[in-house]
């Protein structure tokens, strides 16, 4: 097993850069950039970094030189014969040749697009703009470096011994929380810590950590290189970007409220029924459930990303049973902020109504609360988001007012166009 510390010592980057792979990134990335592909390959997107945490100031914690030059690294990665190989002959989800052809030979040939970097008050202001199918490989990779350059920001100024304490009270803190949850044999679990991890080597660690500790509990991850590497599930379905997109190439107000269908119409023909699982809170989840064609109800599940948990799985349980469908035969995906107390209460609530899921993120790969001089490897909220598509600003609503984005205009527009009333604010931590 890799030796965390030691590694973080020797600042050899060349042996550790933060992106090593294409593939290191979400599975669902992959599978939307298919139906991308297929459906608006040349949409002009642009993606922007956003801090939410601006309290931490990141320009004056990373040096530019060091950050360009991991991006510019990113720029010069290409499929290696192995990934390509895993992608076209692996079955996920139970289905062989889950990647088409012809894109296949797209990703195998694509060099992501340049990036555009400057510093305002503190805060970095890095965009990403070019072909919809390109532009978006960007967010994943952009967010897993600028929170490890974080990371190592910090650690640059611990000595070997000090690096060598961090990283036992850590592997101690999460194999605490893995204990718990060995209490509950039917218990599903997945990382879904990508974006927001501590680093890749800790990333790594933690699936390696959740395999032994949870065996067949640990479902698999949503990192689609250590999913390679570790022989587990590559786990993912769809995400924000898609409706976003969407709504914002619509021409009236109709075309807007009807886009997120539209998007998941693509998605079931893109993948011939399978990955039918619902993210429903991008304009608002009770109105999304609401106006949803009755075909949407017959889906396999709905993931939980925002707003309080327990209330979006009884919304969802409802909805079920008003469209005549059991909600013990579906399932309920939580994916928003968990810790391993959230995780239990939420499987004690709803083990029985419906079938349970977590996709447990930052706090499964970047728990290093408190373990730090002045608590500085806390993790923090950081997004990369698309803000445009052909020159129009994209709106994201959510089932939390805190995690809305867009121009302050555009988002009470689109809080008219689907009805959204008042919202209950939640903190947004990670």
């Amino acid at each position: 097993m890799t030796d965390i510390a030691t590694r973080v010592w020797s600042h050899r980057w060349k042996i550790d850069p933060i992106v090593r792979s294409l593939i290191d990134t979400d599975f669902y990335k992959l599978l939307m950039c298919q139906s991308i592909f297929r459906n608006k390959p040349d949409t002009i997107v642009t993606f922007s970094l956003i801090n939410r945490a601006t309290d931490i100031r990141l320009a004056e914690l990373i040096d530019e030189g060091e950050l360009r030059e991991q991006l510019d690294h990113i720029r010069s990665l290409s499929l290696s014969r192995g990934e390509s190989t895993f992608l076209r002959g692996n079955t996920f989800y139970g289905k062989r040749q889950m990647f088409r052809a012809d894109f296949m030979e797209w990703f195998e040939g694509l060099t992501l697009p340049p990036y555009t970097l400057e510093k305002r008050d503190g805060q970095y202001e890095l965009t990403f703009e070019g072909r919809w199918p390109e532009v978006m490989l960007w967010e994943i990779p952009a967010l897993a470096v600028l929170m490890e350059l974080r990371s190592r920001a910090v650690l640059n100024k611990l000595g070997k011994f000090e690096l060598q304490v961090l990283y036992a009270r850590a592997m101690t803190k999460l194999w605490e929380k893995i204990e718990r949850l060995q209490a509950y044999p039917d218990i599903s679990i997945a990382d879904f810590g990508t974006r927001r991890r501590h680093s890749f080597l800790w990333q790594d660690w933690c699936v390696q950590a959740m395999i032994e500790g949870l065996g067949n509990r640990f479902t698999g991850t949503s990192n689609c290189l250590i999913a390679q590497r570790r022989e587990v599930e590559a786990i993912g379905t769809n995400a924000h970007e898609l409706p976003m997109v969407y709504a914002a190439l619509a021409d009236t107000d109709e075309e807007i409220a009807s886009a997120p269908y539209r998007v998941l119409a693509d998605w079931h023909e893109e993948h011939d029924g399978n990955l039918r699982i619902i993210l429903p809170d991008t304009y608002g989840s009770r109105q999304f459930l609401a106006n949803a064609p009755d075909w949407l109800a017959g889906w396999t599940g709905v993931r939980i990303d925002s707003g309080d948990p327990a209330e979006g799985a009884e919304t969802a349980i409802s909805w079920w049973r008003e469209r005549g469908e059991d909600p013990r035969e579906k399932r309920i995906i939580f994916s928003d902020g968990l810790d391993v107390d959230t995780i239990i209460d939420l499987h004690e609530r709803f083990s029985g109504k419906t079938r349970v899921s977590f996709g447990w993120g930052t706090l499964l790969t970047n728990d290093f609360r408190g373990l730090a001089p002045d608590n500085g490897l806390a993790p923090f909220s950081l997004v990369c988001k698309a803000v445009s598509a052909d020159g129009r600003p994209t709106v994201k609503l959510s089932d939390n007012p805190n995690k809305a984005t867009g121009p302050a205009d555009e988002i009470a527009r689109y809080r008219r166009i689907f009805g959204v009333g008042q919202q209950s604010a939640q903190p947004v931590y990670v």
